[in-house]
């Protein structure tokens, strides 16, 4: 009898312990997410971007045919479907409302577990993640190396008139040629050396590349101006090499600049030189200055005297 007993105690505790493993396995271990989304996307035309989740069973009691996975975005709920990429890959193509600039989403999935001849569903998801769109980003510079002066363009996206080129902080003169190009001169600092440059908006800092400022020398003809008020005469810039394309820029200061009245200089591309008219203006004597050339720095003696 005390046999008799004790038998159905003992398939009461079996069935009982298989029950438990049986939940053990429809927990969290019983399946891994893991997500493929990309923190960050580029803006597209289309504004379709992809979410990305790879399901692996860690227990052969889960059917491959029971994974349904979705993706929680917006308070709406989408199935995935299956990824040609890769076994176990699922992706949702999602179309943003236009003007956002962030998502957030969380992968919710539904499987089932098999046991004693039973399947019990069971559910598993992630912790909420976010993308960010990116409406600018930079590709390329067009090179990497070159003198004071030479144009060189930035390829990319999302450029604005207020983006501006940066050397290691130094702002360089950016002009935006289009929302997916812009271009900058290189800026008179000391050569022979390279420098971090950045893209600076509004919408922040954008790491753009390495570039190596080279040396280069102009000479100027005449080497000195004296003129008189209302009076002009020409000045002729001539550099070693034929300027790159876009043309040198010669960025020139003067600490008199109400008395010297030129225009701005810039050597067409495939030329080695360029001339100007330079006007008297109030009287005053001081210099041109030219840096970034030479040893350093180009001065040009500048004296206007009354009519």
């Amino acid at each position: 009898m005390h046999t008799n007993r004790i038998s159905p105690a003992r398939k009461i505790l079996a069935w009982l312990g298989a029950a438990l493993g049986l939940a053990l396995l429809s927990g969290c271990d019983t399946v891994t997410l893991t997500n493929l989304t990309p923190g960050s996307m580029p803006e597209n035309p289309s504004q379709i971007y992809t979410f990305t989740l790879r399901v692996t069973p860690r227990t052969n009691t889960v059917p491959v045919s029971s994974i349904a996975p979705r993706v929680v975005v917006d308070g709406k709920s989408f199935d995935l479907k299956r990824s040609p990429i890769g076994e176990g890959i699922y992706e949702f193509e999602y179309q943003v409302p236009s003007g956002r600039e962030e998502l957030a989403y969380y992968f919710l999935v539904n499987y089932a577990v098999e046991g004693n001849n039973v399947q019990t569903p069971a559910e598993t998801y992630t912790d909420v993640s976010r993308i960010k769109i990116v409406r600018r980003y930079v590709l390329s510079l067009e090179v990497n190396r070159g003198p004071v002066g030479a144009r060189v363009s930035v390829l990319g996206r999302g450029f604005t008139a207020q983006d501006v080129i940066n050397f290691n902080g130094s702002p360089a003169r950016t002009v935006c040629e289009s929302p997916n190009a812009l271009s900058f001169f290189v800026p008179a600092l000391e050569n022979g050396r390279n420098y971090q440059v950045t893209l600076n908006s509004a919408a922040g800092n954008s790491p753009v590349g390495t570039f190596r400022i080279d040396a280069s020398s102009v000479s100027v003809s005449p080497s000195s101006l004296a003129l008189r008020t209302g009076a002009r005469t020409t000045l002729t810039f001539t550099i070693p090499n034929a300027a790159p394309p876009g043309g040198t820029l010669l960025d020139i200061a003067t600490d008199v600049p109400e008395s010297v009245i030129m225009p701005e200089v810039v050597i067409a591309q495939g030329q080695t030189s360029a001339t100007i008219t330079v006007e008297g203006g109030k009287p005053g004597t001081g210099s041109l200055f030219l840096k970034g050339f030479g040893s350093g720095e180009v001065n040009v003696p500048v004296s206007v005297t009354a009519k």
